[in-house]
């Protein structure tokens, strides 16, 4: 090669030429698409590494096929809040580990559209587009997708028929928890929930409320509690944090006479926001609380307590989206998964206090 070859990129081109063989075979050693012996395999890619040649640019092919190469990755609320969800994280880990075959990028974007403004998956130049929950603003989200006849998955929401959905045992779960304490003799309960709606509205809940209630993870959730408990009581937080829970703990652990003793949370960092507002108010975990999450995360600052929670498969989530996703842009059919929890007993819940 020539000083100047050498100082740009080297191509394919250049890479045949080092391996003599053609630039036709040396393209399909790097496709797969054909077989080729294993000599001039081994001699193109000592080619390619001498070269320091990566591959074909994915970003050439993509505008071949009329791609841009980015996936888009519709998230509920605020994208920092979404972040400091220890669920998200590992979720998000999945996808891109199922979506590395193809090259693609992500783009994050949110469910919140700005009245003077159109929302942003309306142009965003997208492949193809993940939809994290179903609800409200995502259903929005989701005819905007449509319209644009862009390939779509949606995990952990009931998008309709014909989009492959992810899902998980939400009820099933709930329910399997709600029976281990009630196992163990607990009759005062209440719940703990997600936000129902795009309101957040934070504190108990009305029946009214749950007729407006369009998170199904909230209300799948709720539901299989109510399977074991038909009367319990709720308390909504405004979203799925420790500091929520500190707010649901004070004002349904404050008062002896109403105080429940257990507490079902619909996620381990609300449980978790429980325990410490139970010890701010000199109550013991589980000897005088007992108190359950759901999800199965690690969490920090709960001591030496290990959390009874349903462990849900957050990474294989992702990953199941990512690969649906992969298979309709390579026009493969598409199926939608589901998903179960595994119960796991910690150090948070006991037999009620006396019994």
């Amino acid at each position: 090669m020539t000083a100047d070859a050498a100082a740009r990129r080297a191509t394919l081109a250049d890479v045949a030429r080092r391996a003599e063989v053609s630039t036709s075979t040396a393209s399909v050693v790097f496709s797969g698409k054909t077989k080729v012996s294993d000599a001039t395999r081994e001699r193109v890619l000592a080619a390619a590494a001498a070269l320091g040649y990566a591959g074909p640019d994915p970003r050439a092919a993509s505008l071949r096929m009329g791609r841009s190469g980015i996936v888009a990755v519709v998230l509920e609320g605020q994208l920092r809040a979404a972040f400091l969800d220890p669920v998200t994280i590992p979720m998000m880990d999945g996808l891109t580990d199922a979506l590395a075959s193809l090259g693609a990028g992500l783009l994050l974007l949110r469910d919140e559209v700005d009245g003077a403004h159109a929302p942003a998956l309306t142009t965003a130049p997208v492949d193809a587009v993940v939809l994290i929950g179903c609800s409200g603003r995502t259903r929005e989200s989701l005819e905007v997708v449509r319209s644009r006849g862009l390939p779509v998955v949606v995990i952990e929401g009931d998008a309709g028929e014909g989009v492959p959905q992810i899902t998980l045992d939400n009820r099933e779960a709930a329910a399997e928890i709600a029976r281990h304490v009630q196992g163990l003799g607990h009759k005062r309960v209440v719940a703990v929930t997600l936000p129902l709606n795009s309101t957040a509205a934070r504190g108990p809940i009305s029946d009214d409320q749950w007729n407006d209630a369009t998170v199904e993870v909230s209300i799948d959730r709720f539901d299989g509690i109510r399977d074991v408990y038909p009367d319990v009581p709720a308390f909504a937080a405004a979203g799925s944090s420790i500091d929520e829970g500190v707010i649901a703990g004070r004002a349904l652990l404050a008062d002896p006479a109403s105080r429940p003793t257990a507490v079902l949370a619909q996620s381990d960092l609300l449980a978790a926001g429980v325990i410490r507002a139970a010890e701010e108010l000199g109550l013991r975990v589980p000897e005088d609380v007992s108190v359950a999450g759901f999800d199965g995360i690690r969490v920090d600052g709960i001591g030496e307590h290990v959390l009874t929670t349903m462990v849900q498969p957050a990474f294989e989530k992702g990953r199941a989206a990512g690969e649906q996703i992969a298979r309709m842009l390579r026009d493969e059919p598409s199926s939608s998964l589901h998903f179960t929890c595994r119960f796991r007993a910690g150090t948070t819940t006991a037999a009620p206090h006396g019994r």
